[in-house]
């Protein structure tokens, strides 16, 4: 057995170290004529980052070649907030695993650029964890064949993190080991960057919405010897293409997996964007069939171009588990598991929509319009059970249950050099802040150290807008904030800076003011640096007026359009050093702006729109995207809710029994 523990202090601590240079580079064709004709495209799209996607004049041929492909494919967030030594140090890693490892060189070239390269796995924070990793698990791993080291690896990941539900932001793989806690996307997104450290090429896979309940799941897959496998994140078994969900993905309706670049693989694709292909899995999982839709318009025409939607029912919806658009014959396929699929096919405000069995063919003809109104009813069927498992012996699962104690009692070892709950008053009554504050630092588990520390070093006199600052995050933002994030808030106070007609003790200034969160993103300081690019006839003119910034920023900000797919988050910061943005980061670059300046701002958490408040308290839009073509025309429905008497005194659940939704 492998029985080993990684220091997590080292974990929360490793930065943009010195970037590595292996003696030995395996050669590897990985920039395709694609991806060449790509990044030169991206060059010319983007002119504002043609500076941040050069190529280091340090980097090898061999570099280039990898960081050239890279360039091409990665989000723009990626581009403006982690530079190129970041990315060097990723890809030296990356080719210093293939040179290293015993199965290096039998991975192929396409498996390799797609699957152990890129850095970003969903939407997590990025990091260096390949390096991290790569010191521990290649010792680890010695001597193993590749399955046999996928399954150690992933005892590796039980010892670190276990499992635990939280918001939808996705903390970096090295916050999830010092947190030591994660939700399965998180578990996921970690176990595939430990499997890449190493060479081994891996991908997290994604349900939406399983068929048969109301629920979704994220867990990963890994090739080896020439295929793919898969394994529950952090959920060791004696064997591969075992875990706590065969059951419900053999009776699953569409699991996918989202890969980086323009893919050339065997699966079906769901979805073609210029840096990344949506393709679907279900067929490694559940029996599948391939189902066909023709769409016609009212006159019995084919419709090319048209929006098909096939959904499932799941937390009372239709979900769509994804959408084609048809071609000239008015046809658009899916392979799905073998139930029940409603479409829902749109072109030019005409609609039609029905219920489709997999493996059947639709012929769905766009009469309906706005003004329809009707009832339709559906039986929707999941598909059957099913499934095989593989072969486990007892023996084998003994000791994987032995295994998994003992890698349980390493990790609640480390968990219990958090700040207990007991000592966690001590430290409040030390610093003279109330009891109540105690939580603030056991919710932080492995980055408690920051939290005190920024108490401890905070002036008395400024300590209360310390808690407040604190108090304004979500807990999970207490487990990798920074010393730096929360001092940027202090920085217009301790320099007497006005911080607007807001009352400091008010929920508006904690929550929409001195705030560091604002949406989902990655926290980063930002108001010293606003502060400081601003003219006092700038700062004098966005008090007055707030939507003046909004103006400034639509004025002055590239849309991006093409390059940030997954709407992902972005720092305030780089958008308005690098002057490219899509709509929701300006926002977010907007609101920051407003707080610096001690005006409420926010991004409504139901309706994503970009607001700030009006000295009366009144939110007050902005449009942050003023060029998008926008409908004119306002319509309303009506959402009826009937009592039934077999209900048996049972109350409706809303996202259970009912939604609502717009079409």
């Amino acid at each position: 057995m492998r029985f080993s523990h990684i220091t997590h202090t080292l974990l929360l601590t490793v930065g943009t170290a010195a970037v590595l240079s292996p003696a030995f580079l395996p050669a590897r064709t990985i920039l395709t004529p694609q991806a060449s004709a790509d990044y030169t495209r991206r060059l010319t799209l983007q002119p504002e980052l043609a500076g941040k996607l050069a190529i280091p004049s340090s980097a090898s041929p061999e570099e280039t070649e990898v960081l050239t492909f890279l360039y091409a494919y990665i989000p723009t967030p990626d581009v403006v907030d982690y530079d190129s030594v970041f990315y060097l140090e990723n890809v030296r890693m990356a080719l210093r695993a293939a040179e290293e490892m015993p199965w290096g060189k039998d991975v192929p070239d396409r498996e390799w650029r797609h699957f152990v390269l890129p850095v970003r796995v969903n939407n997590e924070d990025l990091d260096l964890s390949r390096k991290v990793f790569y010191d521990e698990l290649k010792q680890r791993v010695e001597g193993l064949p590749m399955k046999e080291a996928i399954l150690e690896i992933n005892h590796w990941c039980h010892e670190k993190v276990s499992y635990q539900p939280s918001d939808q932001r996705t903390s970096s793989p090295l916050v999830t080991v010092g947190n030591a806690l994660g939700r399965c996307g998180e578990e996921s997104t970690f176990t595939v960057a430990a499997l890449r450290s190493v060479g081994i090429p891996a991908r997290q896979v994604y349900t939406p919405r399983w068929a048969h309940t109301d629920d979704n799941h994220a867990w990963v897959e890994v090739w080896a010897d020439g295929r793919w496998w898969f394994l529950g994140a952090c959920e060791p078994e004696p064997v591969l293409n075992l875990a706590w969900f065969n059951a419900p993905a053999a009776r699953g309706m569409m699991m996918t997996t989202k890969v980086p670049g323009v893919y050339d693989g065997p699966e079906e694709k769901l979805e073609e964007r210029p840096i990344s292909t949506v393709i679907n899995v279900t067929e490694n999982y559940a029996p599948t069939a391939q189902s066909t839709v023709y769409v016609m318009d009212a006159d019995g025409r084919p419709v090319k171009g048209a929006d098909v939607r096939f959904g499932l029912y799941n937390y009372a919806e239709f979900f769509p588990l994804t959408v084609k658009k048809t071609d000239a014959d008015g046809k658009a396929t899916v392979i799905s598991g073998n139930g029940d699929l409603v479409v829902w096919a749109a072109d030019k405000g005409n609609f039609n929509f029905s219920k489709l069995t997999a493996g059947d063919t639709l012929r769905l003809r766009l009469d309906k319009t706005r003004d329809f109104t009707g009832t339709i009813d559906f039986t929707l069927t999941p598909p059957p059970p099913g499934g095989n498992l593989p072969v486990v012996t007892p023996e084998q699962s003994a000791l994987n249950d032995r295994r998994k104690a003992y890698e349980d009692s390493v990790r609640h070892a480390y968990e219990n050099t958090f700040i207990s709950a007991d000592r966690a008053p001590e430290i409040c009554r030390d610093l003279a802040i109330p009891d109540s504050c105690a939580q603030l630092l056991t919710d932080a588990r492995g980055n408690h150290a920051v939290i005190e520390q920024f108490l401890r070093q905070t002036p008395a006199e400024y300590r209360n807008m310390g808690v407040t600052i604190l108090q304004s995050l979500a807990e999970k933002d207490l487990h990798d904030v920074t010393t730096e994030v929360l001092e940027d808030p202090l920085y217009p106070v301790l320099n007497l800076a006005d911080y607007g007609d807001v009352a400091t003790d008010s929920e508006m200034f904690k929550e929409y003011v001195i705030s560091p969160r604002i949406a989902f993103e990655k926290l980063r300081p930002f108001r010293t640096e606003i502060i400081n690019s601003l003219t006092r006839a700038q700062i004098a003119q966005y008090s007055e007026s707030p939507a003046r910034i909004a103006a400034d920023l639509n004025a002055s900000i590239a849309t991006d359009t093409i390059y940030n797919p997954d709407e992902l988050y972005q720092s305030p910061t780089g958008t308005l050093r690098n002057r490219i943005a899509n709509p929701m980061n300006k926002g977010l670059a907007f609101v920051a702006i407003c707080r610096t300046l001690g005006i409420p701002a926010r991004i409504d958490q139901v309706s994503h729109q970009v607001q700030y408040a009006s000295a009366a308290g009144e939110w007050l839009n902005v449009d942050m995207n003023p060029a998008e073509d926008k409908a004119t025309s306002t319509t309303t429905g009506t959402f009826h809710l009937e009592h039934r008497n077999d209900l048996n005194g049972r109350q409706p659940k809303y996202y259970s029994q009912f939604a609502m939704s717009h079409i």
